[in-house]
């Protein structure tokens, strides 16, 4: 079951709470809320401005990744690939997009998290054949078996043996070493994936046809879609959408897909072993998109009417922290018969800026991203809903702001069980040590939650429970990832990770705690 403290205490004596030598280091600056790695798109279609649909379809995948993006087209003859840091619509303009003419292409927008911020980390990767093929490649997830593929690839002389390439780079790499005389991609791809290990959705391509691939058990989502004149895959319906394209299946786990003037075909590179993350239905996909047969926004206002009967709090107002609070704070007014308002106005425009701010302005903080409705809140007990807390830091500025507009009480309800465990698989959490849920390592989960709930300065927490979570995703338990809630690991974890280390130690039992 999940948690929920409460906390009874004059509001000028929250700033002087110490709980934990761990909790009292958090600060309100350096929040970073939980981030999938990457989004995948790719389309076939002949005639089409497959560039265009390309940019489009990222562009509906820009929350999957904001640091990075790239296009990759190919005419049948080449493969041309254009990538750069920043938004989609910083990097592409229609100058670039006219030049880069093909019948196939690839897209990538992408978050760091094996591999840095760089160029050379950005995606597609390219990599040319022995027998002269270019290959380009885009890659969603993060591997386990990592390092045993980067030894294959620095003995047959693939990489640098002087560099660390990401786990993307390894995989192109080692693909195109695999295209030989006699050998095409496919027959490559073949040998490479049932190799592979971790949790991977790629797209791909010769520059003739367009190859999509997924992990025998489906952590992240892929999808298939119709045009009138070709194919679509990407990692979200609401892709497909934008592009108008009709969705037709998900790519199924294991699975490996080529497309082209002969149609779809469709091939079993593992059998099938599904554990999809449960994190896309509460924070990562947009609510827009529907994974298994289950629309994300649906889910999330079912958590969040799950959440209200779990944990009720007397108030007047239910808001949302915009934008992913949204669904379930609706769910929780719906459930709790509480009015449901917007109290916070977020700057749709703030993401990744190449302009940093002074200190002065970064002492500003959330209020960078979100503004208070003063008239709104005023004097009003307030039922805050999130979707998750990772460091805690964003929640107690959040709060601190919250009182200074006016708000008599501030109760905050997360649509999510605490995040306690790093993801190996393809999201960027932070590292056991900084999760806000690990400040305390000593007394039971009760005491966790009154801990936290002290730290970031509210009136009272609650966390929905893992049940409860599960079951708004209508997904059977033992088909999802639920790993960075309760350290159980599907694929296992990978080699040479100092985070990995660590959280096998603790399920050993051979350290005392997290600090």
């Amino acid at each position: 079951m999940g948690w929920v403290a409460q906390i009874k205490q004059p509001v000028e004596q929250l700033e002087n709470i110490s709980v934990t030598s761990s909790i009292a280091g958090f600060d309100d600056q350096g929040e970073q809320s939980p981030r999938e790695e990457c989004g995948v798109f790719g389309v076939w279609a002949p005639g089409e401005e497959v560039s265009k649909l390309t940019y489009f379809g990222l562009f509906a995948l820009q929350h999957r990744g904001q640091e990075a993006a790239g296009i990759a087209v190919g005419d049948g003859q080449q493969v041309v690939v254009f990538k750069d840091l920043g938004l989609v619509s910083q990097i592409f303009d229609e100058q670039t997009l006219e030049s880069l003419k093909g019948d196939v292409a690839i897209g990538h927008t992408r978050y760091s998290t094996a591999g840095g911020v760089t160029w050379e980390n950005s995606q597609p990767m390219f990599q040319v054949a022995p027998d002269g093929t270019d290959v380009a490649l885009a890659h969603n997830g993060n591997l386990v078996n990592y390092l045993e593929l980067l030894d294959e690839a620095h003995s047959l002389e693939l990489v640098d043996a002087h560099t660390q390439p990401s786990d993307s780079q390894v995989m192109t790499a080692l693909l195109a070493h695999g295209i030989t005389t006699g050998m095409k991609v496919l027959d490559s791809a073949r040998l490479l994936l049932p190799r592979v290990t971790g949790a991977f959705c790629l797209t791909f391509t010769d520059g003739h046809t367009l190859y999509a691939a997924r992990d025998p058990e489906g952590v992240r989502p892929l999808c298939l879609g119709r045009l009138e004149k070709g194919w679509v895959v990407a990692s979200e319906t609401c892709a497909l959408d934008i592009v108008g394209a009709s969705f037709v299946r998900e790519i199924e786990p294991g699975e490996l897909v080529a497309i082209d003037e002969a149609g779809v075909r469709s091939e079993k590179f593992a059998a099938p072993r599904r554990k999809g993350c449960v994190f896309e239905y509460v924070y990562l996909a947009r609510p827009d998109s529907v994974i298994r047969g289950r629309s994300v926004n649906e889910s999330r206002l079912e958590i969040g009417r799950r959440l209200a009967k779990e944990f009720p709090a007397d108030g007047d107002l239910v808001i949302p922290v915009p934008e992913s609070g949204v669904p379930a704070a609706v769910g929780f007014a719906q459930a709790s018969g509480i009015p449901f308002g917007q109290g916070l106005v977020k700057n749709a425009y703030v993401g990744r800026t190449f302009i940093q701010p002074s200190q002065t302005l970064r002492q500003l903080g959330i209020r960078l991203k979100l503004n208070p409705l003063r008239e709104v809140l005023q004097g009003k007990r307030l039922i805050v809903v999130d979707d998750s807390i990772v460091r805690g830091n964003t929640q107690r500025a959040l709060i601190r702001m919250l009182r200074e507009a006016g708000a008599a009480e501030v109760h905050v309800r997360i649509a999510s069980p605490p995040v306690k465990w790093p993801c190996f698989y393809g999201i960027d959490f932070a590292s056991p040590g900084e999760l806000i849920a690990n400040a305390v390592t000593e007394g039971n989960e009760e005491e966790m939650v009154q801990a936290v709930c002290t730290a970031i300065g509210a009136d009272s927490l609650g966390f929905v429970s893992t049940e409860s979570m599960v079951a708004a995703t209508q997904q059977p338990r033992s088909e999802l990832c639920c790993a960075c809630f309760d350290g159980e690991y599907p694929l296992g974890l990978p080699t040479g990770n100092p985070n990995a280390e660590l959280v096998s130690a603790l399920q050993r039992g051979s350290c005392g705690g997290v600090d």
